[in-house]
């Protein structure tokens, strides 16, 4: 959702604040500021709009501003409509804060601090949690942040900084992530590690209940007591570069192209004299065969490679896999038992409705698997066992290569749960591990000529609805090709397997209505070809995404994405490329901001 930074420090801090949030963009881009220490009170420059619209412009109009010490914020909005007044940092020039997450009870907040006599600006839950450390400060700026957090219901991050207490920052953290960067001679605060990454490599994660002081001597940790805490100074793993463009005209193209790269660092790792091994995590042959049934949940693009990961290992281990919504399986009371495996997907390990499913997942007595790219994340630390996915940070807004390892390591543990049950031998476990590490060239094959891509693009770009269909693998493959154009090119598309045409769906077909079907695995061919005939006498404009040896005529498709040859079974990995890119052309014919889709954030931290 939102994203926080902070510094403290010898240099002006302006500049870094400003550069530091563009790296957080993709958190949200309603609107941006920054608050600093000016003389004796605290400067605040905010302004609606993405920062290169509203904020810079504006900041460059104010005289330079020298401070050492302050805070920013990029709002993704909950509480108040995108404008200058909701704007973050919020304060009354006593105390300033910046908050990621939701104040569930703001209302009755609220209302309590109006029958003290505050009065209020803006229409955000926010504002509500600055009044309140207002109200209880009497001098000691973590005694009121620990009888605020008393009082406050929901997920939250906060930075702080007060008038009284020049050139400190204060954090408190439930739920919301937030790290605390090392540096030399300075000190950070940062939703993500990305925005430090040119600063330190070094940084602390703040946990639930735990507050950060930051000030020109260093950092200290307590928790709601004021006990001191010693907490582990982490390192990160990516580079500076890693978190560029490194000359791609958008990140969601650049992080496209790195999946084969990806691939390998989730793969190889992961094998052992040709076999899967994911020991690393503590997930043995003994305990998988310990359990009765297996879930798969997430949202999203992790969703969706959780659908792949069903169809794997019933296909391969033949035993049954539950796949929930995050958001579903927290509310409708799952029936998990402690003879269970819960397997949490999320790329930024701070999902919130992922986290809480994890959560429901442990108090049922499940052991829980969580399959995260962010090191340190909050789903990473509460799950009984992690496996690290090493995508390297994914900035665009739309996921891809994140969602391509989550998809490798589904194979990955399909083909290790089929062998510790007996249901393959070695000799088919160390054939279909090959299979898995001839993908990523196949991939690459892919990318190396982008003109079928930019010519379907060309064909549906001023589309109104669009429909990809697909059976089996394809069907989940078709959810997720659906997902990427709808979020970034904002045209209506729909998934469905094609199956189900027949049953309400095809009435959506009219003359010209752009159908992308999918069609790459051997049994089913001909199964869907049928479909598509079908939609194509309907007026349908057809797309089909399979393997290039396919003959099809004029009456099958209109145009054939050949996808290169390779086993059924691992064209998941490879034809989601072609939807990747498809999205991807599209929506830059349309003139989208790729990167930061409107409405939409990386991480979705809030309910």
């Amino acid at each position: 959702m939102c994203g926080i930074v902070g510094f403290v420090g010898k240099e002006a801090c302006s500049d870094f604040l400003v550069d530091a949030l563009k790296k957080l963009e993709y958190r949200g881009y309603d609107s941006a500021g920054i608050a600093v220490f000016e003389g004796d009170r605290i400067k605040t420059v905010k302004a609606k709009g993405k920062i290169a619209e509203g904020l810079s412009p504006k900041l460059k109009a104010e005289k330079k501003l020298n401070a050492t010490c302050g805070i920013g914020h990029t709002r993704w909005a909950t509480h108040g409509e995108p404008s200058d007044v909701n704007a973050h940092p919020i304060g009354n020039g006593r105390v300033c804060i910046v908050h990621n997450g939701i104040i569930e009870n703001y209302r009755e907040i609220k209302a309590f601090l109006t029958g003290k006599g505050y009065g209020f600006e803006s229409e955000t839950d926010t504002e509500t949690v600055a009044k309140l450390l207002d109200y209880y400060y009497n001098g000691d700026p973590v005694k009121a942040i620990e009888k605020a957090v008393e009082d406050i219901e929901g997920a939250y991050s906060l930075g702080i900084i007060f008038r009284e207490h020049k050139n400190v920052i204060y954090a408190v953290r439930k739920d919301s992530p937030l790290i605390v960067g090392k540096g030399d001679g300075e000190s950070y605060i940062a939703s993500d590690v990305t925005a430090i990454l040119e600063h330190t490599r070094d940084y602390y994660c703040l946990e639930r209940g735990e507050i950060a002081v930051l000030d020109e001597s260093g950092i200290r940790f307590t928790d709601m007591h004021g006990e001191p805490i010693e907490k582990e100074l982490l390192t990160a793993t990516w580079d500076v570069a890693s978190a560029q463009k490194g000359g791609y005209e958008h990140f969601m193209l650049k992080e496209i192209h790195e999946q084969p790269d990806a691939l390998r660092n989730t793969v190889s790792p992961r094998i052992r004299d040709g076999l899967p091994d994911c020991g690393e995590c503590g997930l043995t042959p003994e305990k998988i065969r310990s359990y009765k049934n297996i879930f798969i949940v997430g949202c999203g693009s992790a969703m969706h490679s959780g659908m792949v990961g069903k169809y794997l290992i019933e296909a391969l281990a033949r035993t049954p896999v539950i796949v929930d919504i995050a958001s579903e399986f927290r509310y409708r009371d799952p029936l998990v038992s402690e003879d269970d495996l819960v397997v949490i997907i999320s790329q930024s390990g701070e999902t919130a409705d992922t986290l809480e499913a994890l959560k429901i997942a442990k108090r049922k007595g499940a052991e829980t698997l969580a399959v995260v790219n962010v090191v340190g994340s909050s789903i990473a630390r509460e799950a009984d066992m992690v496996i690290y996915t090493n995508a390297g940070p994914e900035i665009s807004v739309c996921s891809t290569k994140a969602y391509a390892v989550q998809v490798a390591f589904m194979y990955l543990f399909a083909f290790e749960v089929a062998y510790a049950l007996g249901k393959i031998d070695e000799s088919e476990c160390r054939r279909l591990v090959a299979g898995l590490e001839e993908v990523p060239p196949k991939i690459k094959e892919c990318l190396e000529d982008v003109a079928p891509y930019q010519y379907v693009a060309s064909k549906i770009f001023n589309a109104s609805s669009l429909m990809y269909i697909g059976r089996g693998l394809d069907n989940a493959l078709s959810m997720e090709g659906s997902l990427k154009l709808k979020e970034i090119s904002y045209i209506h598309s729909e998934a469905y397997a094609a199956g189900e045409l027949k049953h309400g769906t095809i009435s959506l077909i009219e003359e010209g209505t752009p159908v992308i079907a999918v069609a790459t695995q051997s049994a089913l061919f001909e199964k869907t070809l049928s479909n598509v005939r079908t939609v194509k006498s309907r007026g349908a404009k057809v797309v089909m995404i399979c393997k290039e040896s396919e003959q099809l005529d004029s009456e099958c498709a209109d145009f054939k994405i050949g996808l290169p040859n390779a086993e059924d079974l691992f064209l998941p990995l490879i034809s989601v490329v072609a939807m990747q890119l498809i999205a991807y052309y599209t929506a830059v014919q349309r003139g989208c901001d790729v990167d930061k889709p409107r409405n939409l954030a990386k991480s979705v931290t809030v309910e």
